[in-house]
């Protein structure tokens, strides 16, 4: 049965989409800083720093609301919030590498692959094949986000970089089944937030030291004020305030739905783009051209949309858990 709270829950994870697709503008103004910092710092060495501190500074300001609570935290939070914290982190460490051997059009194309993944699991669980709203839904969401990347069939070749995005999407998808398993219904969403901010900090930053040139380079990226501002604002809007709504919301809707919903991030990243960067590059002093509308936004936005749309008319169904598991 479809739980009572089903269509607030795809709100509020729409809402969480859009939270991250604010991440990207402020990832590229970041690194424009932190290269004027720190000439010659590797793409691999920025994205594993700015996942120590971004999630270092998510952790730090939850501390409060669990410090007391830590007692009461069960094994199964434990054991949840560090599955999440695996799977996000070593995600997100793939896709940031892979973009030193791949165009970003196709890290992002390829990203998008949790879409197919999820259907196809739960058609093996279940011994059936998806239905056809879901059929089509997933051949939309693919076309749409290959029109808005801007990928062509001919730079689909398997090489290390798409090897390692295609692994990322695989590890992305164990995240969104880890919030739907049945195992981990009781458990509360701020415990298991805080343990998986903490678990991606303490395997980002010892990543970062290795990395790095020399030790000092973690300093040195960091110095300025709008390095700190910018990974504050992402650690409250991109990290808090976004897997926060993922972790407490994601339950409440089917795992095939969410996959869908997070695809709508290249739109919301596409419109963004259009008017942040040079908003906050002219407030930390770094000229920033924002980007523009293409007609790849509005095909591949309307695709992606009319797809979640189609899969709403019957939605996977899904058994309610009770509501006590997420206060």
């Amino acid at each position: 049965m479809t739980h009572p709270l089903h269509h607030r829950a795809l709100l509020w994870l729409l809402v969480a989409t859009f939270l991250w697709s604010i991440s990207f503008p402020f990832v590229q103004i970041l690194y424009v800083e932190q290269k004027s910092l720190l000439p010659g710092a590797s793409t691999l060495f920025l994205s594993t720093l700015l996942m120590a501190t971004r999630f270092g500074i998510a952790t730090t300001l939850l501390l409060p609301f669990v410090v007391g609570k830590m007692a009461k935290f069960t094994a199964r939070e434990w054991e949840q919030g560090l599955s999440l914290a695996l799977f996000g982190g070593v995600g997100m460490w793939l896709q940031a590498d892979a973009l030193a051997y791949t165009k970003a059009s196709t890290c992002a194309f390829i990203t998008q692959g949790y879409c197919v993944f999820l259907p196809l699991i739960h058609a093996i669980k279940q011994r059936r094949i998806p239905n056809i709203r879901i059929i089509m839904a997933m051949i939309m969401v693919v076309i749409g986000v290959a029109w808005l990347s801007g990928v062509k069939p001919s730079e689909l070749h398997m090489g290390r970089g798409e090897a390692q995005t295609l692994l990322a999407a695989a590890i992305f998808t164990l995240q969104i089944l880890c919030l739907e398993n049945p195992r981990y219904q009781n458990n509360r969403s701020l415990p298991i937030t805080w343990i998986m901010f903490l678990g991606i900090t303490a395997f980002a930053l010892p990543c970062a030291y290795i990395i790095a040139d020399q030790p000092s380079d973690l300093t040195t990226a960091m110095q300025s004020t709008s390095s700190w501002m910018l990974v504050a604002t992402m650690s409250l809007l991109c990290s808090i305030a976004a897997f926060g709504l993922m972790n407490h919301w994601q339950s409440f809707v089917h795992s095939v739905e969410a996959g869908l919903i997070y695809c709508t991030e290249p739109v919301f990243t596409s419109i963004v783009t259009m008017f942040l960067p040079a908003m906050i590059g002219r407030m930390i002093g770094h000229p920033i051209a924002n980007e523009t509308w293409t007609y790849a936004l509005i095909g591949g936005g309307v695709l992606i949309t009319f797809a979640n749309i189609i899969v709403q008319q019957k939605p996977p169904q899904k058994i309610a858990t009770s509501d006590q598991s997420h206060s």
